[in-house]
């Protein structure tokens, strides 16, 4: 698991206080579930990448050796 850049998660916990009319005292709040959606997001782009490459590589293998 790659490790999520701080500015990454800074820029999305100040859309989400923006997104939430810019409240006081929800700073940890917002960093952690920025953390979180980024983290997410990480997950589903690796899963989905794991799903196509089974695929990719079967298509170009054949299990019977050609010419028999």
């Amino acid at each position: 698991m790659r490790e999520i850049p701080l500015a990454a998660i800074r820029a999305r916990a100040y859309d989400i206080w923006e997104r939430n009319h810019r409240p006081d005292g929800y700073e940890i709040q917002f960093w952690l579930l920025a953390e979180r959606e980024l983290r997410a997001e990480q997950e589903s782009r690796r899963d989905a990448a794991a799903e196509d490459q089974p695929a990719a590589s079967a298509q170009g293998s054949s299990a019977e050796p050609l010419g028999r």
